[in-house]
């Protein structure tokens, strides 16, 4: 029984596709929040930066739901499952907005582009692909400490 509770209790060992995957995770609910804040915010004809902060709010939403249903689905109480999931994607999804939000910012003319311009989706894309570059070595930090997604890990069946 000990024994049991060593091993549970054991830092999980950060791979790169335990990372990947992880990452992987967070940018679904990261470009969910993302692709829905900038559509909305374009089609109504909001400014940059509400549009960027709705962009945000919805990435950090769907980012925190997407863990939530899992940990829920494992038979976790809700106050548990909201604190797991914040634990376990809040440093992700930050550098994920951070990163993605940077590059739409420095790419010229892409905070300006429409929802019908290509630029609008390729800068929008690319930016998501450079987010998920960056965060990947981050997650295989922390889930090598048995941080972020490693507190999710323990309720995966």
């Amino acid at each position: 029984m000990e024994h049991e509770t060593h091993a549970h209790q054991h830092t999980p060992a950060a791979t790169w596709a335990m990372a990947a995957q992880a990452t992987l995770h967070c940018l679904t609910g990261c470009a969910i929040g993302e692709v829905l804040g900038m559509v909305v915010g374009t089609a109504l004809g909001w400014g940059n930066l509400a549009t960027t902060v709705l962009a945000i709010v919805l990435a950090f939403f769907f980012g925190y739901a997407l863990t939530l249903r899992g940990v829920l689905r494992a038979g976790v109480g809700l106050r548990t499952a909201i604190r797991v999931a914040l634990a376990a994607d809040t440093l992700s999804i930050a550098v994920m907005e951070l990163i993605d939000n940077g590059v739409i910012v420095v790419w010229p003319d892409a905070m300006d582009a429409e929802l019908a311009d290509l630029l609008f989706w390729g800068s929008l894309a690319i930016s998501l692909v450079i987010a998920f570059v960056v965060t990947t070595p981050v997650n295989k930090w922390t889930i090598g400490r048995g941080k972020g997604h490693a507190v999710v890990h323990q309720y995966h069946h």
